[in-house]
């Protein structure tokens, strides 16, 4: 395997909303550099990168693949990434090991939502960033729309540095304005030719432009562009090199990736101008030291992804950060404190692993069977604590149950799920105590269906689905009364307690109970949320200080299971100010139950009321959407806060209850034909419509039979 420096490596991220053509243009650049011999077919499940059985089967990226190519002297690693939302976590890792990300837009559509969410994150990440326009051979490619419309989402420095001549079916010349040309394909080659006087006009007018871009971020140029009137062809890649890397400025190439048409210009431009890792801004660490990259510094290296090979084990792939790391070599996992030996480097190319020596800094690679090794790990040489920054993924958007069909692999399921997780740090699992639900966490229904066909292939264990149970809360409106007394008499010794308590709706800064002698007061913040204050107003001894602790213990038991629906209650204080012993028969047991059923029939007639969670919704979708978007919230009970433009999209922003949203990631992908995305974040607890209030509590209590 031909070795590279540092400088000489490139590493490139295909980013791009679903059916813009990533995966189509990286077989383009691989086809076109000679690694193989015919383009591969999305449709056809023969591309390099689209290799797994399930993205073969359902037509479209899944996983992020890396791939590598070598041009004009440079190897570069190329990240396929997917374009559904509900994948985003591998276009998030995929960034940040990228030193350059290449956002495709479709000519035919213009720029899509899925662009916008990925935009977000190459701000965040400051990732130098390249707008290629493919499809640009389609029918109802408009070169000129797309392009302003970039300019409109992600800013006026969104400046061509190629437009198409003849977009359509007929597409194959390009005018390249950085280098004064036209490129023709020709029975499958590419030729450079003069541009043609019809485009000489255009062609210095948009030449102008980029020069005056380019300079506006460099003084040094700036003056040169002033003294001379013109910048030399090495002065705009110096200028345009810099202010990539300064993310202020991105170039916009043409192509159609399907008849390999402009692939070959791009890769050039990547090659020459494009970063390598080493002239990017150093690595900060956790503790706030630079780390450079430098094949001659300490071994450094961060894993972000992890493959559970089948019959091969986790495959973990990483990006090295410094110095060179060799085969047989022994790390230190800062994370873990685990000492790692890395007995197999590899790259990776697609379904292929390739042996290698050694990989130098900037390089990225993989390397199998790591014992207590993860994604977001650091790895270095021993005697250096060196951490860097964590890849940070998104909350969930949907939440379900998992239960197995067979009774009995249980075991398989937590199996197949710790290596779903391994592999997928947007996926949660979760053993709800509460709901006494297993819970997955996820992106949406896309996401969903994957992590069942890999249960069910992968591991061996069928599953179903089904909505969770809500995580109701229950609480009281009004003061109430009771008093309870506990008598049990069996031989030998009894049982007895009697207690008079009050309660009340908690809020903060209440006044100490009214007419009550307050002798003690504790505070109990709740782990689900609220409040429980407990108030000793006993007097005369009438109970002893040392039985109240059984009160309040019975009162909270009440509290894990609610009289409505036996959810949790929250915001209640509870004052006990009367009750009596007996010398013989008061024990623990018998002030805790006293207490329990006094609080349960002072809950009952203190106008008790359900809370359910609502959440924030935020739909961002096509203005001729927004409609369809509100009338379908409105079916789930939804409340629209606001309705503001951002760029070409709307956001609707709502307030939703979680018992409505079940569902709603395939709903909103099926009436606005995948081109909306939308972010749920927890917002509150409310007041459940007394209607449906009435309808939980019968239901629970048909299921339910309380023994209290």
């Amino acid at each position: 395997m031909e070795s590279f420096d540092t400088s000489h490596v490139k590493n490139i991220a295909l980013l791009g909303h679903a059916g813009s053509g990533k995966t189509t243009l990286a077989e383009s650049m691989i086809f076109e550099a000679g690694l193989i011999d015919r383009m591969g077919k999305v449709s056809e499940g023969t591309t390099m990168s689209d290799y797994h059985d399930l993205e073969k089967q359902r037509g479209n990226s899944i996983f992020s693949s890396l791939l590598h190519t070598k041009w004009e002297g440079y190897k570069i690693n190329i990240i396929d990434t997917p374009g559904y939302d509900d994948f985003v976590g591998e276009v998030i890792s995929a960034l940040r090991v990228a030193d350059t990300g290449l956002l495709l837009l479709n000519a035919a559509v213009g720029v899509e939502v899925g662009a916008d969410l990925i935009w977000d994150y190459t701000e965040k990440f400051r990732t130098p960033m390249i707008f290629v326009v493919n499809q640009l051979d389609h029918e109802s490619a408009d070169y000129d729309k797309t392009l302003q419309e970039a300019k409109s989402h992600f800013g006026t420095n969104v400046v061509a540095i190629q437009y198409p001549l003849n977009p359509g079916p007929s597409f194959n010349a390009i005018i390249d304005i950085l280098h004064m040309v036209m490129y023709q394909q020709n029975d499958g080659k590419t030729i450079e030719l003069p541009i043609p006087d019809s485009e000489r006009e255009r062609a210095d007018a948009m030449h102008k432009e980029l020069i005056e871009v380019v300079a506006s971020n460099d003084e040094e140029l700036m003056e040169k562009y002033f003294e001379m009137g013109e910048l030399s062809e090495e002065d705009l890649k110096h200028g345009i090199k810099k202010a990539m890397i300064h993310h202020d400025l991105f170039p916009l190439f043409c192509t159609s990736a399907k008849n390999n048409i402009g692939s070959s210009r791009l890769m050039g431009f990547i090659d020459v101008v494009c970063p390598s890792a080493n002239e990017m801004p150093p690595q900060q660490t956790i503790a706030g030291d630079r780390l450079i990259c430098d094949a001659k510094g300490p071994a450094c290296i961060f894993v972000f992804k992890v493959i559970a090979e089948p019959h091969v084990g986790e495959l973990s792939l990483f990006k090295v950060y410094s110095g060179t790391i060799k085969a047989g070599m022994e790390l230190v996992n800062e994370n873990t404190g685990s000492v790692e030996k890395l007995n197999q480097l590899l790259l990776i190319e697609g379904h292929n692993r390739i042996n290698v020596n050694e990989l130098v800094a900037g390089d990225i690679g993989a390397t199998l069977k790591l014992k207590n090794t993860h994604v977001n790990n650091t790895l270095h040489e021993k005697g250096k604590n060196l951490e860097l920054p964590k890849i940070v993924f998104p909350t969930s958007n949907m939440t379900v149950y998992i239960e197995t069909i067979k009774k009995g692999e249980e075991e398989k399921l937590s199996q197949a799920l710790h290596s779903i997780r391994e592999e997928d740090d947007t996926v949660l699992v979760e053993v709800s105590s509460e709901l006494k639900q297993t819970l997955i966490h996820c992106q949406g229904e896309l996401h969903l269906a994957i992590i069942k066909w890999k249960i069910e292939h992968q591991h061996k264990v069928e599953v179903v689905f089904g909505q969770p149970r809500i995580p109701y809360r229950e609480t009281i409106r009004k003061m109430a009364e009771s008093n309870y007394r506990h008598k049990k008499q069996s031989g030998g010794s009894g049982q007895f307690a009697e207690v008079y308590l009050r309660i009340e709706p908690w809020h903060e800064g209440m006044p100490d109970p009214a007419g009550l002698n307050v002798r003690g007061r504790e505070e109990h913040k709740l782990d689900w949320g609220g409040k429980l204050v407990f108030f000793n107003c006993i007097v005369g001894g009438a109970i002893e200080n040392r039985f109240l602790p059984s009160i309040m213990k019975g009162v909270m038991e009440k509290m894990h299971t609610g009289p409505l629906t036996g959810s949790y209650v929250r915001d209640v204080r509870v004052s006990v100010y009367d009750g009596k012993m007996h010398p013989v028969d008061s024990n623990d047991i018998s002030f805790k139950i006293a207490g329990l059923q006094a609080f349960r029939q002072a809950f009952n007639n203190a106008d008790p009321q359900l809370l359910e969670p609502v959440y924030l919704l935020e739909v961002t979708c096509l203005d001729d959407q927004t409609g369809a978007v509100i009338n379908d919230l409105q079916t789930r009970r939804g409340i629209v806060e606001s309705i503001k433009t951002e760029g070409h999209f709307q956001k609707v922003s709502a307030y939703v209850p979680l018992a409505e949203m079940h569902g709603y990631s395939s709903s909103l992908r099926s009436f606005t034909k995948g081109r909306a995305k939308f972010a749920l974040n927890f917002h509150e607890y409310v007041a459940v419509p007394f209607e449906l209030q009435k309808t939980l509590i019968d239901e629970y209590k048909k299921h339910n039979k309380d023994d209290d």
